[in-house]
């Protein structure tokens, strides 16, 4: 695993094959890293799917109010919803989305990131520019890879816990 800098930046993710660290970028999107550490200190992504997981593309998780595994997991509903937080406007960036980025999904609205986020698994700069690109894996990328495909995977994996370095 990688040396973790910045714990108080750093996301803690348990895969079912291993652990994946998040290093969080705050002066590059500030309120889009300060949500990740609310609604992960809040206990909000342990256990919530992996949704929606593209083969070369991303692996989209973190819909906190439909795709909670120990709560009546609908495969339908899973990627619609997001936290009872408000929406957070747009942190556009000349970050490029590399292969490892943490991208915050969105609906068409660019002011639309609420909890869901990306993990990029290839380089896909068509994004760049129009999402908010606000961390990247820094230690874990072959269990991020093992993610299950599909729109949504059948058996979707979860993210069985997620911490903030810090507190640990």
């Amino acid at each position: 695993m990688a040396e973790i800098k910045d714990p108080e930046n750093t996301l803690v993710i348990e895969l079912k094959d291993g652990e994946v660290h998040l290093e969080l970028l705050p002066d590059v999107a500030p309120q889009h890293v300060e949500r990740l550490k609310a609604l992960t200190r809040d206990g909000k992504y342990d256990n919530v799917a992996f949704h929606r997981v593209i083969d070369g593309f991303m692996a989209q998780t973190g819909d906190v109010a439909n795709a909670n595994m120990e709560n009546d997991y609908n495969p339908r509903m899973a990627g619609t919803g997001g936290s009872d937080l408000p929406d957070l406007p747009a942190e556009f960036s000349k970050v490029p989305f590399d292969r490892g980025a943490l991208g915050m999904a969105r609906s068409s609205n660019p002011n639309s990131a609420n909890s869901q986020f990306f993990i990029m698994f290839a380089d896909g700069h068509f994004l760049n520019g129009q999402y908010t690109n606000f961390g990247r894996v820094i230690a874990g990328m072959e269990h991020v890879d093992a993610i299950t495909r599909g729109e949504p995977p059948a058996s979707p994996d979860r993210m069985i816990s997620v911490k903030v370095a810090a507190d640990i």
